[in-house]
């Protein structure tokens, strides 16, 4: 009987004391080396990094699967950023589908990486219609602002498709 408590609680100390290594959260800076390259930084749910992640994690940029090897919570995505250009970076582990839409802005070789939020991409869209809907003249100026919203958004790098696949990530999310 003693030895049935003793393995057990040295199974027990050995898992309690396992950190786990999944990512479920990260940030995008520009890498260190100003290299003109993008640094994924593993993070909790307070945005603090997590030093202890270290391995190979499949990321999804921009809809191309990449191999990310993380080093001290830290892994360098291997293109270069030519100029400024939108960046959608998934993850997706046991806990769930982990994503950002990210715009980077380039200037004199600098890299400003700015998250875009998942709201931001649902709400101007309806308040555009809304308001066609409330003010017949605004159909011109609506049209108008969708053609110069899609050109922008098409010509730095987010299609159509990405757009809907971070709305409906974000709402998958939500439920």
């Amino acid at each position: 009987m003693k030895q049935i408590i003793i393995i057990f609680l040295v199974l027990f100390s050995v898992k309690a004391s396992a950190q786990s290594s999944e990512i479920n959260n990260f940030l995008v800076k520009e890498s260190l080396l100003k290299n003109s390259k993008l640094a994924v930084i593993a993070a909790d749910s307070l945005e603090t990094p997590l030093e202890y992640i270290n391995g190979t994690y499949t990321f999804t940029i921009s809809g191309f699967s990449q191999e990310l090897t993380f080093s001290q919570g830290v892994a360098i995505l291997p293109q270069q950023v030519d100029k400024s250009t939108f960046v959608y970076i998934k993850h997706q582990n046991d806990k769930g589908t982990h994503s950002k839409l990210i715009y980077v802005y380039k200037k004199e070789g600098d890299l400003n990486p700015f998250t875009i939020s998942r709201m931001f991409l649902i709400i101007v869209p309806l308040l555009i219609i809304v308001l066609v809907f409330a003010f017949k003249k605004f159909i011109y100026f609506a049209a108008v602002l969708f053609v110069i919203l899609l050109i922008f958004s098409y010509s730095n790098g987010l299609n159509i498709s990405t757009f809907f696949e971070t709305t409906f990530d974000y709402l998958k999310n939500l439920i």
